[in-house]
């Protein structure tokens, strides 16, 4: 969305939200628009509070990296999560588990919640290397970090075949998931670090599947794609999460 676009989607979403209780609601829009939302999210147009999140962030603090946006710029115009490692940005930018790690520190520096994203293709589901693809991303980006770090994080399980598709993993296929990456995270820092990390499912949610997706012991949110862009469709989404506590 542009800046403009941005701005009014946020106008139609809050009085839809001013029910949704307890439920934490945070918009990710484009780097043009996030001044926009800021306006409007930080000044006190909405009804209730929405976080702000960027898509992306560079792991510098500054230095010549022309095009790149540093987490210091984003916390300075308000934002409280940054989107680290989206499939699409593996996929066509050439992110790697390695610069995911080092992104994750940027934001940590900076009192940012990265929201780290894992996740499968089809061809690696097919072929039973979803536990090692999933161990192999969690290490590499949550590399030399230490518990209380990590328990800063959140985790967004992206199942890369389910992603703007329309096909959804079931809900059975999306706890299994989640329950091996807490189980992976108890292993690599301790069980109360595994306990204490948000795991979002990222994987075409929508309002007709979100209450049975966060009913699930081990989901603890949703990364919404498509689905958010609607103004209505996603706040359905909010107040089905708001239903569930």
């Amino acid at each position: 969305m542009t800046p403009s676009e941005s701005a009014a989607f946020i106008e139609a979403l809050s009085p839809l939200i001013a029910e949704a209780g307890d439920a934490e609601i945070v918009v990710a829009p484009p780097f043009p628009a996030l001044y926009a939302v800021a306006l409007l999210t930080k000044g006190g147009a909405v009804s209730r509070p929405i976080r702000l999140a960027a898509q992306n962030l560079h792991w510098e603090e500054k230095g010549a990296y022309t095009g790149e946006v540093s987490a210091e710029m984003l916390a300075d115009i308000g934002c409280d999560y940054a989107i680290v490692a989206h499939s699409e940005r593996r996929q066509y930018f050439g992110e790697t588990n390695e610069t995911a790690a080092l992104k994750i520190k940027a934001a940590l520096r900076c009192g940012i919640v990265p929201i780290y994203c894992v996740g499968e293709t089809l061809e690696q589901r097919e072929t039973g290397q979803v536990e090692a693809v999933l161990k192999a991303q969690l290490r590499g980006g949550l590399d030399g970090m230490t518990a209380e770090q990590a328990r800063s994080a959140t985790i967004a399980y992206e199942p890369v075949w389910a992603i703007g598709t329309g096909k959804t993993a079931s809900q059975e296929q999306a706890q299994e998931a989640h329950a091996l990456i807490r189980a992976e995270l108890a292993e690599m820092f301790d069980e109360k670090t595994a306990q204490t990390v948000r795991i979002q499912y990222g994987g075409s949610m929508k309002p007709e599947n979100a209450g049975g997706l966060l009913a699930q012991p081990d989901i603890d949110g949703g990364l919404i794609g498509g689905a958010s862009l609607d103004a209505e469709s996603f706040a359905r989404i909010v107040m089905a999460a708001n239903r569930l506590g």
